[in-house]
């Protein structure tokens, strides 16, 4: 079926995720899957889809962190920390 489709989405990369996304997606496009693996499909891809939207946020948060200090200028690295 979809790549990725029994794997936890935890336990993917977010490289792994995005395939099986893409996977997910293309399956649906193609209009052949029948309509209970399309809503069990559409859903995996709605939670793969947030995975990979929180490690894009947390990479952003990242980059921003150690791109901008207090004044808003480039100020060196930080600790990261996800919490916060």
């Amino acid at each position: 079926m979809t790549e990725g489709l029994d794997k936890p989405i935890g336990e993917m990369s977010f490289e792994e995720a995005l395939r099986a996304l893409e996977g997910v997606v293309r399956n649906l496009e193609s209009g052949e899957v029948p309509l209970d693996e399309s809503i069990a499909l559409y859903e995996r891809g709605e939670e793969l889809r947030k995975a990979c939207q929180a490690r894009l946020d947390a990479a952003q948060a990242r980059i921003e962190k150690i791109v901008q200090g207090a004044d808003g200028k480039p100020s060196g690295t930080a600790p990261f920390d996800a919490e916060s």
